[in-house]
């Protein structure tokens, strides 16, 4: 067998990643609720350093939004799975399209969950870069739709000390220690050896819109995936699923409460 060919069965394809829905599933959970809600993962498809796959970003928010699904009667979307990718446009493999293109898509996909009766619309995002996303959400609910970005920096932050993570959200930017955990924990069989010795620091990244990340890393990678676990990996989750409750209740009560307000 050749090296290539190796390396196919060593690191393929990862399975579970589309919904096994049919559409009585879904009529079926959409029975007895006042609100259905949609979760939509959206990834990349960019570098990740030489350990973890060009669709790292994908599996990040497909866990998440799989984590969500377990725990709360929400219709779970296929990945939308090439984003807004342009710092990393250096490394081979990354594709990324543009933000106008991605505005697009959420709000097509959005009127058409309405058509069909889902009213609210939920994003998990998995890629930093995709700033549009907030533009996206914020008209959005401008116009009266129900829709959220999940998880904020307030989620991933109370996820990452409930989880034991070392690496502070400035510092563990891309390829590192979050998405190492959880990746180790959700999808082992897609990392790569050498994560255990690519920590790299640049935490000042002021330029990074104007130069992009290869101003700041020869590698890709921008954080510490030395510290890496799966057990990390598994906390993450869960708290950020208990972090989406609040969220769910938003969309699915009446728009006179706020979050924290009694």
């Amino acid at each position: 067998m050749s090296g290539s060919g190796t390396r196919a069965a060593a690191f393929g394809p990862v399975a579970g990643l589309l919904p096994a829905d049919t559409t009585e599933d879904v009529r079926m959970r959409g029975c007895g609720v006042s609100t259905q809600v949609a979760v939509l993962p959206v990834g990349s498809f960019e570098q990740h350093g030489p350990y973890l796959p060009l669709a790292t970003d994908t599996l990040v928010a497909c866990a998440v939004a799989r984590e969500i699904a377990d725990a709360y009667p929400v219709h779970l979307l296929p990945p939308v799975t090439i984003s807004c990718s342009h710092e990393h446009a250096a490394w081979p493999g990354t594709v990324s399209i543009s933000s106008v293109t991605l505005h697009a898509v959420i709000r097509d996909i959005a009127a058409s969950l309405r058509r069909s009766g889902v009213d609210a619309l939920v994003v998990v995002n998995g890629h930093g870069g995709n700033y549009v996303l907030g533009n996206v959400v914020q008209e959005s609910s401008a116009r009266g739709e129900r829709m959220a970005l999940f998880p904020a920096a307030e989620d991933w932050e109370a996820a990452r000390e409930r989880a034991g993570v070392a690496t502070s959200l400035l510092t563990d930017m891309h390829a590192g220690e979050i998405e190492t955990s959880i990746l180790l924990h959700a999808h082992p069989e897609s990392l790569r050896p050498g994560y255990e010795t690519s920590d790299f620091v640049a935490d000042d990244r002021r330029h990074l819109l104007s130069l992009g990340m290869s101003a700041y890393t020869d590698s890709g990678v921008i954080g510490r995936p030395s510290l890496g676990a799966a057990e990390k990996g598994k906390e993450l989750l869960a708290s950020l699923a208990d972090s989406f409750a609040a969220y769910f209740s938003l969309l699915t009560s009446g728009r006179d409460a706020e979050p924290g307000r009694d």
